[in-house]
Protein backbone atom coordinates (compact mmCIF):
# COMPACT_ATOMS: atom_id res chain seq x y z
CA UNK A 1 0.00 0.00 0.00
CA UNK A 2 1.60 3.80 -0.82
CA UNK A 3 1.54 6.75 0.76
CA UNK A 4 -1.34 8.12 -0.90
CA UNK A 5 -3.16 4.87 -0.79
CA UNK A 6 -3.35 4.92 3.16
CA UNK A 7 -3.49 8.87 3.66
CA UNK A 8 -6.69 8.99 1.54
CA UNK A 9 -9.23 6.20 1.72
CA UNK A 10 -12.76 5.89 -0.04
CA UNK A 11 -15.88 6.64 2.27
CA UNK A 12 -18.63 8.50 1.65
CA UNK A 13 -18.14 12.29 2.71
CA UNK A 14 -21.47 13.60 3.66
CA UNK A 15 -20.17 17.28 3.67
CA UNK A 16 -18.20 19.94 5.56
CA UNK A 17 -18.59 21.40 9.18
CA UNK A 18 -19.57 24.63 9.59
CA UNK A 19 -16.51 25.85 11.48
CA UNK A 20 -14.14 23.81 9.35
CA UNK A 21 -15.55 25.61 5.92
CA UNK A 22 -14.90 29.02 8.38
CA UNK A 23 -11.54 28.16 9.46
CA UNK A 24 -11.01 27.58 5.61
CA UNK A 25 -11.95 30.78 4.14
CA UNK A 26 -10.14 32.41 7.30
CA UNK A 27 -6.35 31.06 6.80
CA UNK A 28 -7.36 31.05 2.80
CA UNK A 29 -7.57 35.24 3.86
CA UNK A 30 -4.54 35.49 5.92
CA UNK A 31 -2.11 33.71 3.50
CA UNK A 32 -2.91 35.88 0.87
CA UNK A 33 -1.49 37.09 -1.55
CA UNK A 34 0.09 33.64 -1.40
CA UNK A 35 -1.93 30.42 -1.71
CA UNK A 36 -3.22 28.08 1.31
CA UNK A 37 -3.01 24.63 1.16
CA UNK A 38 -4.08 21.93 3.04
CA UNK A 39 -5.13 18.59 3.61
CA UNK A 40 -8.85 17.76 4.48
CA UNK A 41 -9.67 15.24 7.74
CA UNK A 42 -13.10 13.73 8.70
CA UNK A 43 -14.59 12.36 11.81
CA UNK A 44 -17.22 9.68 11.90
CA UNK A 45 -20.74 11.41 11.62
CA UNK A 46 -22.00 9.43 14.39
CA UNK A 47 -19.22 10.71 16.33
CA UNK A 48 -20.71 13.97 15.69
CA UNK A 49 -24.09 12.99 16.58
CA UNK A 50 -25.24 12.17 13.48
CA UNK A 51 -28.14 9.78 12.71
CA UNK A 52 -26.08 8.21 9.26
CA UNK A 53 -22.76 6.34 8.58
CA UNK A 54 -20.49 8.69 6.54
CA UNK A 55 -17.93 11.04 7.26
CA UNK A 56 -18.00 14.76 8.25
CA UNK A 57 -14.88 16.92 6.79
CA UNK A 58 -13.79 18.46 10.28
CA UNK A 59 -10.32 19.03 10.35
CA UNK A 60 -7.66 20.43 7.94
CA UNK A 61 -4.00 19.43 8.01
CA UNK A 62 -1.37 21.65 7.29
CA UNK A 63 1.57 20.05 6.17
CA UNK A 64 4.97 21.55 7.69
CA UNK A 65 7.44 22.71 4.84
CA UNK A 66 4.51 23.49 2.55
CA UNK A 67 5.65 26.14 0.33
CA UNK A 68 3.29 28.75 -1.26
CA UNK A 69 3.69 32.08 -3.28
CA UNK A 70 0.74 34.05 -5.32
CA UNK A 71 0.50 31.00 -8.02
CA UNK A 72 1.03 27.90 -6.18
CA UNK A 73 1.18 26.10 -2.61
CA UNK A 74 3.84 23.01 -2.71
CA UNK A 75 3.41 20.14 -0.16
CA UNK A 76 6.62 18.46 0.53
CA UNK A 77 5.50 14.46 0.40
CA UNK A 78 7.89 13.02 2.82
CA UNK A 79 6.14 15.63 5.42
CA UNK A 80 2.64 14.16 5.38
CA UNK A 81 1.51 12.24 8.38
CA UNK A 82 0.30 8.35 7.38
CA UNK A 83 -3.46 9.60 8.75
CA UNK A 84 -6.23 7.10 7.02
CA UNK A 85 -8.98 9.78 7.91
CA UNK A 86 -7.68 12.33 4.85
CA UNK A 87 -9.99 12.55 2.75
CA UNK A 88 -8.76 15.34 -0.06
CA UNK A 89 -7.50 18.82 -0.39
CA UNK A 90 -8.04 22.66 0.46
CA UNK A 91 -6.14 24.85 -1.07
CA UNK A 92 -7.14 28.92 -2.29
CA UNK A 93 -6.62 30.74 -5.15
CA UNK A 94 -5.57 34.55 -4.67
CA UNK A 95 -6.64 35.39 -8.18
CA UNK A 96 -10.57 34.27 -7.01
CA UNK A 97 -10.36 31.67 -10.42
CA UNK A 98 -12.52 28.78 -8.77
CA UNK A 99 -11.71 26.29 -10.92
CA UNK A 100 -9.25 23.66 -10.86
CA UNK A 101 -5.58 24.25 -12.85
CA UNK A 102 -3.64 21.48 -13.92
CA UNK A 103 -1.17 21.34 -11.46
CA UNK A 104 -4.31 21.00 -9.60
CA UNK A 105 -5.74 18.12 -11.18
CA UNK A 106 -2.47 16.39 -10.54
CA UNK A 107 -2.79 16.27 -6.93
CA UNK A 108 -6.65 15.82 -7.37
CA UNK A 109 -6.22 12.03 -7.41
CA UNK A 110 -5.43 11.83 -3.81
CA UNK A 111 -8.44 12.19 -2.39
CA UNK A 112 -12.29 12.08 -3.24
CA UNK A 113 -13.30 15.84 -2.20
CA UNK A 114 -11.09 18.89 -2.99
CA UNK A 115 -11.86 21.89 -2.28
CA UNK A 116 -10.72 25.20 -4.00
CA UNK A 117 -11.33 29.25 -2.35
CA UNK A 118 -11.09 31.94 -4.00
CA UNK A 119 -10.59 35.88 -3.12
CA UNK A 120 -11.98 38.08 -2.02
CA UNK A 121 -12.70 35.17 0.55
CA UNK A 122 -17.00 35.83 1.43
CA UNK A 123 -18.41 32.73 2.95
CA UNK A 124 -19.75 31.88 -1.30
CA UNK A 125 -16.16 31.82 -2.46
CA UNK A 126 -15.38 28.61 -2.71
CA UNK A 127 -16.44 25.54 -5.05
CA UNK A 128 -16.17 21.70 -4.56
CA UNK A 129 -14.74 18.97 -7.03
CA UNK A 130 -14.05 15.29 -6.91
CA UNK A 131 -10.81 13.56 -7.93
CA UNK A 132 -11.57 14.19 -11.71
CA UNK A 133 -11.85 18.12 -11.22
CA UNK A 134 -15.61 17.74 -11.64
CA UNK A 135 -18.05 20.53 -9.74
CA UNK A 136 -19.53 18.17 -7.12
CA UNK A 137 -21.97 18.88 -4.26
CA UNK A 138 -20.52 19.20 -0.52
CA UNK A 139 -22.85 20.41 2.15
CA UNK A 140 -21.82 22.71 4.74
CA UNK A 141 -23.04 20.91 7.86
CA UNK A 142 -23.66 22.65 11.10
CA UNK A 143 -22.38 20.18 13.88
CA UNK A 144 -20.46 20.66 17.25
CA UNK A 145 -17.02 19.42 16.44
CA UNK A 146 -15.18 17.17 18.99
CA UNK A 147 -13.14 19.56 22.00
CA UNK A 148 -9.44 18.54 20.95
CA UNK A 149 -8.28 20.13 24.24
CA UNK A 150 -7.26 16.75 25.54
CA UNK A 151 -4.41 16.64 22.68
CA UNK A 152 -2.77 19.62 24.45
CA UNK A 153 -3.86 18.23 27.76
CA UNK A 154 -0.49 16.88 29.39
CA UNK A 155 1.46 17.49 32.26
CA UNK A 156 5.54 17.47 32.82
CA UNK A 157 4.27 14.36 34.48
CA UNK A 158 3.44 12.64 31.36
CA UNK A 159 6.28 14.05 29.21
CA UNK A 160 8.93 12.81 31.96
CA UNK A 161 7.15 8.85 31.57
CA UNK A 162 7.12 9.63 27.83
CA UNK A 163 10.92 9.94 27.53
CA UNK A 164 12.21 7.03 30.32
Amino acid sequence: MGLFDALFRSSEVLGIAEETLEFAIESSEAAHPDEYMGFLRGTEARELGLEQSGLVITDVLVVPGTESNSVSATVRTSQIPNDVKALGSVHSHPNGVLRPSGADLETFGRGSVHVIIGAPYRRSDWKAFDSQGRPTTLNVIDVELPDNDEFFDFTQADIDEDLS
